[in-house]
């Protein structure tokens, strides 16, 4: 996992922060190329009591993705509906999410809405939250967010999430505002990366050093799907919105924005102060959200462009304006909205506090003797491989008691501790949390579910438990969570 000396993001304020909502609509949309945006959920339709619309079917199965040339062989891959796309649902605020999961693969599956602060029947966390659907069974997953965002489709089995993901099956959910910012382009893009062996098949799953270690980092990225970067064309002065999401099994990076000045309208679904990142780079762990806000330059030809720190640097989505210059004249950019929904303020002074420490992993040997010239030591792992990972001395299990129970609208204040090796990126599930300043005397001004926590550190973090139901505290690196990083909490 790439090396981050921030675990959030740092923040430059935007223009004119609190400036209203565009209230013109654009003459035009920029035709964009290079995206494939499936929308499953269509406008809301009349409903008598006595029936519901048919739910929309999601078929995940196997299919063939050439990413490698002749003579290697075709890539066996797990998709949804049989394309390597990721689907993304888009659904209006209010509106109910209807998809009934069926389930062609060998494994058992379950779907986590990653971000939704959802009924707890539908968080889809397989063993916990719901029984897996069986190879050849289907599930139906009904609700309806409570919040507009942008949010990730992941599997999530106990002990059995690496390889769904690692095969492929990933998606988004967009919720869209009752009145969204007026845009040129509304784009999803979804990171993925894949271990690939040289003749293009996968490489196995379940490698107790991957998961003691940094996760199954892939040797091949894709956005949507397909290559990078990623190709975009717009007409010069379009404003577009990114929402770009890191679906990796184990790959956290930064992103960097090169030739446009980019600004964040949202972190993690909820919308926030825009704002410039500093250095133009942001932290990007599995499982996290960005909703970004572009204006593209006025001149034909002008390139854009959003790369992934990883060795030297990987071009993710490169956009290119072509065509005539749009005329309409736009305020500066600003806020998308606020959620009502949230706390204003989270009151820490009767706040339940508990401590959550993450333990285990490989250990890296120390070095002996002279250093100079002698290869990196490679992390080491002796142990019991379903137990590879703990939270506060026990690896999850399904049965396992909640590390703590809270009263329904108890603030919560959690010191969460990293023990290990390795930076570890985590998800609150059900709720939405504030990332505290070190003496309690503040928090930074957005809200997360997923964030990074680097090795030997410690991190608050505030929630207010609305949500009843049992919830997770869980890795998102999908090896880690397989093997023991995950607990609990019950919201009564």
């Amino acid at each position: 996992m790439a090396d981050e000396s921030t675990p959030h993001p740092v923040l430059i304020p935007g223009p004119d922060s609190r400036s209203s909502r565009l209230a013109v609509a654009p003459s035009r949309r920029v035709m964009v190329g290079g995206l494939a945006v499936l929308g499953l959920a269509g406008p809301a339709r009349a409903q008598t009591p006595t029936a519901a619309p048919e739910p929309k079917g999601l078929l995940a199965g196997p299919g063939k993705v050439r990413f490698k040339p002749e003579p290697a062989q075709e890539t066996a891959i797990w998709c949804f509906d049989g394309k390597v796309t990721p689907p993304i649902v888009r659904v209006k605020l209010g509106q109910p999410v209807r998809l009934r999961l069926k389930n062609t693969t060998d494994k058992p599956l379950s779907l986590h809405w990653h971000g939704v602060r959802n009924v707890n029947a539908m968080d889809g966390v397989g063993g916990v939250t719901q029984a897996p659907v069986p190879p050849g069974g289907d599930f139906l997953y009904e609700f309806t967010p409570p919040d507009a965002g942008t949010f990730l489709i992941r599997p999530l089995v106990v002990g059995g999430s690496s390889e769904p993901a690692g095969r492929g099956l990933a998606g988004m959910l967009v919720v869209e505002e009752t009145t969204p910012p007026l845009v040129d382009a509304d784009l999803g893009l979804v990171l993925q990366d894949w271990r690939l062996e040289g003749d293009g098949t996968l490489m196995p799953f379940g490698q107790t050093s991957f998961a003691a270690a940094s996760g199954r980092l892939g040797n091949l990225v894709t956005v949507n799907g397909g290559p990078v970067p990623q190709a975009i064309e717009a007409r010069p002065g379009s404003r577009i919105r990114l929402r770009i999401a890191n679906g990796c099994n184990a790959r956290g990076t930064r992103l960097r924005f090169e030739g446009v000045k980019v600004y964040v309208a949202a972190v993690d679904g909820q919308p926030t102060d825009t704002f410039e990142p500093l250095r133009a780079t942001l932290p990007f762990p599995p499982g996290t959200r960005y909703d970004l806000m572009v204006d593209l330059p006025d001149e034909e030809g002008a390139k854009a462009s959003v790369i992934a720190l990883i060795g030297s640097g990987l071009t993710l989505a490169s956009v290119t304006t072509k065509g005539d210059k749009l005329s309409q004249k736009r305020p500066p950019i600003g806020p998308i909205g606020e959620n009502k929904k949230l706390p204003a303020e989270v009151k820490l002074q009767n706040a339940m506090r508990r401590d959550v420490v993450i333990t285990g992993g490989a250990f890296v040997p120390k070095e002996t003797g002279d250093a100079k010239d002698k290869p990196a030591l490679e992390p080491v792992y002796t142990g019991d491989p379903k137990k590879v990972w703990a939270i506060n001395g026990i690896s999850g299990a399904i049965g396992q008691a909640p590390i703590f129970t809270v009263k329904r609208g108890q603030v919560v204040v959690l010191a969460l501790r990293n023990d290990t090796a390795f930076p570890q990126a985590l998800h609150l599930h059900g709720h939405c949390f504030r990332l505290l300043h070190p003496l309690d005397d503040g928090w930074e001004p957005y809200w997360l579910d997923t964030f990074q926590l680097l090795e030997g550190r410690t991190a608050r973090i505030a929630f207010l438990a609305d949500n009843p139901g049992r919830w997770l505290i869980s890795a998102t690196v999908l090896e880690r969570f397989d093997t023991g990083l995950w607990t609990s909490f019950e919201v009564t």
